[in-house]
């Protein structure tokens, strides 16, 4: 019997291919909207592996749905807080995510954020495009300067160091706040280390998120802490919307608590806050910071790889509970 995979969104045909030609029968959700959830617990039923997106919470009520038989399930992602993990490994279900391929591509989508917000990119480009735009003036859209000013990186894992080597060019000194000190990226790229969260949003220009979504990180950005930035500092995050109170940072850009900000991420994706949308000194992205053809790939053969793996009781280097392969 042909060992089944629900897909919870249409991927690059790569990773659909390799499915399909280690001889798995695949079922794939049609279209780039996720399922509802009661579409998503009709159609895990009887599946033996699941390759899901943030979208899809992975609890105790989908594995249920999904039946005993699930060895499996691949997180079309790096981060993976929308997966009961302890849940996953008490039923002996693998999970693995994709880290690594989307590091450049995320670091590089950070770096634009911070450049498009510093010199109101798309404010100039809408007074463009509606015709508004009268000619040159020595005071229109006056931005921030990036070379030479201070990056504060919260979050000095893969994407942070390599955000770091692109600051680094811009001739931005840089800071870093992590959980421990990373030594590898003090010495090769000369980034200092900043114990306390407060300090080194206070001493940054620039402050970009890099944490993953955890129960400390929840809110990590709030009312507080935007009240001890520059009221020149711009923040950006490609990271997971709800480090950051978002109605907070509403009012800090209302009030010119902090100058601007650059967002890929929202704390309830799709929707906005109030009044976000609305804010000149903002530059919203779709949460696209993996999104080139190439990391994209990268990423479906990655989840490809465990679940064929996986399904042959083999251990896939991407797998984050390969405890369960030894239970």
């Amino acid at each position: 019997m042909q060992a089944k995979v629900f897909i919870s969104r249409d991927l690059p045909q790569n990773g659909i291919s390799a499915l399909e030609q280690a001889g798995l029968k695949i079922d794939v959700y049609p279209g780039e909207l996720p399922p509802s959830r009661t579409e998503l617990l009709k159609r895990v039923k009887g599946c033996d592996a699941l390759l899901t997106l943030l979208s899809e919470r992975v609890d105790d009520e989908l594995l249920t749905a999904a039946g005993p038989q699930l060895k499996v399930i691949a997180n079309f992602a790096v981060g993976y807080d929308n997966i009961d993990l302890v849940a996953c490994s008490k039923r002996g279900i693998a999970v693995s995510n994709t880290p690594g391929v989307l590091t450049e591509a995320t670091a590089d989508h950070a770096m634009m954020l911070l450049l498009a917000t510093a010199r109101r990119v798309l404010e100039g480009d809408r007074l463009v495009r509606q015709g508004q735009w009268r000619g040159w003036a020595p005071l229109q859209l006056l931005g921030v300067e990036v070379s030479g000013q201070t990056l504060g990186i919260i979050g000095m894992g893969r994407i942070g160091y390599a955000l770091a080597k692109r600051a680094k060019a811009f001739g931005m000194t840089v800071l870093y706040h992590n959980r421990s000190r990373r030594l590898k990226a003090e010495t090769e790229l000369s980034v200092r280390y900043v114990d306390n969260l407060h300090n080194l949003l206070s001493q940054s220009d620039f402050v970009s998120l890099h944490t993953p979504l955890t129960p400390e990180t929840h809110h990590l950005i709030g009312q507080a802490e935007l009240a001890v930035m520059k009221k020149s500092s711009v923040l950006i995050n490609t990271a997971r919307g709800p480090i950051i109170d978002e109605q907070a940072l509403v009012e800090a850009l209302k009030t010119a608590t902090i100058w601007a900000a650059g967002l890929d991420v929202f704390e309830r994706e799709p929707s906005l806050s109030a009044g976000l949308a609305e804010l000149s000194n903002v530059t919203l992205a779709p949460h696209t910071g993996s999104a080139t053809r190439q990391t994209r790939e990268a990423m479906a053969r990655l989840c490809a790889t465990a679940i064929i793996a996986a399904l042959k009781g083999e251990a896939a280097p991407n797998i984050l509970n390969s405890e369960v392969f030894s239970s």
